[in-house]
């Protein structure tokens, strides 16, 4: 399928790795002009080889990377003064940030909040609020924010990301359904459950840790509870993303749709 998104420019945040890109992988091969985004350098001009490395199917017409905090407005403006970028002009902007730590919310200190606040929820709003009128006026525009399955489901030792992440959902239901859908410009959240990353494996080697048991073991128990039986791909994680950034998406917009396996048991 032709998701109809060759010439466009995309914003891809946290895309040195893990889910972001997987939906900057995902974007070039749709031959999208990219700009993606990280704090490390070194890990932005490997993923960038990596894109390159496939520049016989993966053809954007350009490809740049910015090493930055994208928290910051110092690294918001770095992104969007790219030398040969769009400015704040982008088609596409893939929000993505490592989430806050977990832990006992009673050992969480005001920074500790404010930090997840200003990672989780106010810089998709601010990176938003950047390129969404642009969007409306050229006719297109595609957000997708990544955000968490402990959004649908929240998990007692993430109350950072609990709290952070549903400002962010309640926010975007209410712009997703402005004028903005009548202008072209769609807003969709993406809830990962657990994807085969760095962070899982950190998170996994972790917990065996603490229990004593294998890493194995914490492995196997975890793919137990997900009916796939098994972790999810950034490829295919990517996959997803850039359907809701298509042509074909132009009627999917304020809706948060949780990638698992399955492993949320609700009906709504």
């Amino acid at each position: 399928m032709d998701l109809g998104l060759a010439g466009k420019w995309a914003l891809v945040c946290g895309a040195s790795k893990g889910l972001g890109f997987g939906c900057a992988q995902a974007l070039a091969r749709e031959g999208v002009n990219l700009v993606i985004n990280a704090r490390g350098a070194d890990g932005l001009a490997e993923a960038t080889s990596k894109l390159r490395a496939e520049s016989d199917r993966n053809k954007p017409a350009k490809l740049l990377f910015v090493p930055a905090d994208i928290t910051t407005d110092a690294g918001r403006e770095a992104v969007f003064s790219a030398p040969g970028g769009p400015g704040r002009d982008f088609d596409i902007v893939v929000t993505n940030a490592g989430g806050p730590p977990p832990g006992d919310f009673r050992s969480f200190s005001r920074q500790d909040w404010l930090r997840a606040v200003e990672a989780n929820m106010l810089t998709p709003i601010e990176l938003i609020k950047a390129t969404v009128d642009g969007m409306a006026a050229r006719g297109f525009g595609r957000i997708v924010n990544i955000t968490s399955s402990a959004v649908k489901a929240p998990i007692d030792i993430l109350a950072l990301s609990n709290g952070a992440r549903s400002g962010l959902t309640g926010f975007v239901a209410g712009l997703a359904r402005s004028d903005l859908a009548a202008r072209g410009v769609t807003i969709n959240n993406l809830l990962p459950g657990k994807f085969d990353t760095d962070r899982l494996r950190a998170t996994l080697q972790a917990s065996a840790e603490r229990s004593g048991r294998s890493l194995d073991a914490v492995v196997q128990a975890q793919i137990a509870q997900i009916p796939a039986r098994r972790f999810g791909s950034p490829e295919e994680f990517g996959a997803v993303c850039a359907f809701l950034c298509s042509v074909h998406a132009g009627y999917l917009t304020g809706q948060n749709l949780l990638l698992d396996g399955g492993a949320y048991p609700g009906t709504f």
